[in-house]
């Protein structure tokens, strides 16, 4: 369990809070490329970290994302026009650039000075693994950026479902790192087979295994940590171990053990304190689902499963449209979607769950780990440090991998996580 004080630390991401800060030191993934993908069309709102910005394509196909509100009078440029190679109020006529550049003034007289004094902030950009990135910190110390474990280039096929989630994003971390919860919530999708290793059809996820209770075990990283959960085969359970190695890329990113088609990631970015988007990601491997069938097979299609906002149409006020008849006939939950189910936890604990009194157990070794590393590197920002995995040398993302299998027992599953931190120690 968490103090109070400990809780907020971990939790609040607004208002300046430790937190937002270190977030704000790492490129922020704000929405998705499909969302802003027409050249002088709608402009989108991006919500992310308590603010508000906007995001449009502009008339040669740059991309934009300019704070919300316009320099002049603070009316919204989400309803603005965008022509011509810029965002214009409809208040006043003020437009300006993908640069922030002001390019036109309607309201003021023809070669008024004012249009060479006044800049709107604007913030650079990166299109990559099908997000739009963002650096939202410091304008004059923008890094390099570092492609995401998931996209480590530039042609990575993904696909991704995208949720906006009622709650607060560390107990949405927390449900991702957890591999003791999907032996139970997900049993109905993720099935123990006679199986070589993880795989997975149209219809299911297939595990070696029947193992509901792992051992845990985990290690720190520079960028977060990794930890396996360690559990019986179905096959040679007296010499072999089955491995899942799950790895968390602070702040935003955690790595899922793939099957033998494609691999899975989630990544999970807070809009305010009480809402999260929430991305799960299949990519790379031998046989990726395309963005249609990823959605499709998670029951997250936007316009059946979702409305226009990437709201769920289940909801806590309808009961998340759980069937109990499905359950009687065999469904563990009554909800289809992995996603769907793990939503019920997410938002059926409160907007922010109280960690104040929870009780943890041997299965919980990573929630432990994720909760003390994160507030952890909270008060180190709010003491004036850097921001978790931005100390050089860093490890880069494209190197980072989750893994599973079955493995002798002799075998240290720490020696399976290819970083360079691990060849370094082992030299």
């Amino acid at each position: 369990m968490l103090t109070h004080e400990e809780n907020e630390l971990l939790t609040r991401v607004t208002g300046g809070a430790p937190m937002g800060r270190l977030m704000r030191q790492h490129w922020t993934p704000v929405c998705l490329t499909e969302e802003v993908t027409e050249r002088d069309g709608t402009p989108l709102l991006v919500e992310v970290l308590g603010e508000r910005y906007v995001a449009f394509r502009d008339t040669d196909g740059r991309l934009g994302l300019l704070d919300e509100l316009c320099p002049h009078r603070r009316a919204s440029l989400v309803f603005g026009r965008n022509e011509e190679c810029g965002l214009r109020c409809l208040y006043h006529g003020w437009k300006m650039d993908v640069d922030g550049n002001v390019v036109a003034m309607s309201s003021e007289p023809e070669g008024s000075p004012l249009l060479n004094k006044v800049k709107h902030r604007a913030y650079p950009v990166k299109e990559w693994g099908g997000f739009v990135w963002a650096w939202l910190g410091e304008e004059d110390n923008v890094p390099e950026f570092d492609p995401p474990a998931f996209a480590p280039t530039e042609d990575t096929q993904v696909a991704i479902v995208k949720i906006r989630i009622p709650c607060n994003w560390a107990q949405i971390h927390e449900g991702q790192i957890d591999s003791a919860h999907s032996s139970s919530l997900h049993s109905s999708d993720m099935k123990p087979a006679r199986v070589e290793g993880a795989s997975a059809d149209e219809q299911a996820w297939y595990r070696p295994s029947t193992d509901k209770s792992p051992r845990m075990q985990t290690q720190t990283t520079s960028y977060g940590f990794h930890y396996a959960a360690i559990r019986k085969p179905i096959k040679n359970a007296a010499t072999h171990n089955y491995l899942r190695i799950t790895e968390f890329i602070a702040p935003y990113m955690s790595l899922i053990p793939p099957n033998n088609n494609y691999n899975v990631a989630s990544v999970i970015v807070p809009i305010d304190d009480e809402t999260t988007a929430f991305h799960f990601v299949a990519w790379g491997g031998q046989k990726c689902p395309s963005t249609e069938e990823w959605r499709r097979f998670n029951h997250a299609q936007p316009g059946v499963d979702l409305d226009d906002k990437w709201r769920s149409r289940r909801t806590l006020e309808n009961h998340f449209l759980q069937d109990r008849q499905a359950m009687k006939q065999g469904s563990f939950t009554g909800v289809p979607g992995i996603p769907n189910q793990d939503i019920i936890m997410w938002v059926s604990m409160g907007k922010i769950v109280n960690r104040t009194d929870d009780i943890l157990g041997a299965s919980d070794l990573a929630i432990v780990e994720f909760r003390r590393l994160m507030v952890d590197a909270a008060r180190k920002v709010a003491e004036g440090g850097e921001a978790i995995g931005t100390q050089e040398p860093r490890t880069p993302h494209a190197r980072i991998a989750s893994r599973e299998g079955v493995y002798p027992k002799t075998v240290d599953w720490r020696t399976l996580v290819d970083t360079s931190e691990n060849r370094e120690a082992a030299e």
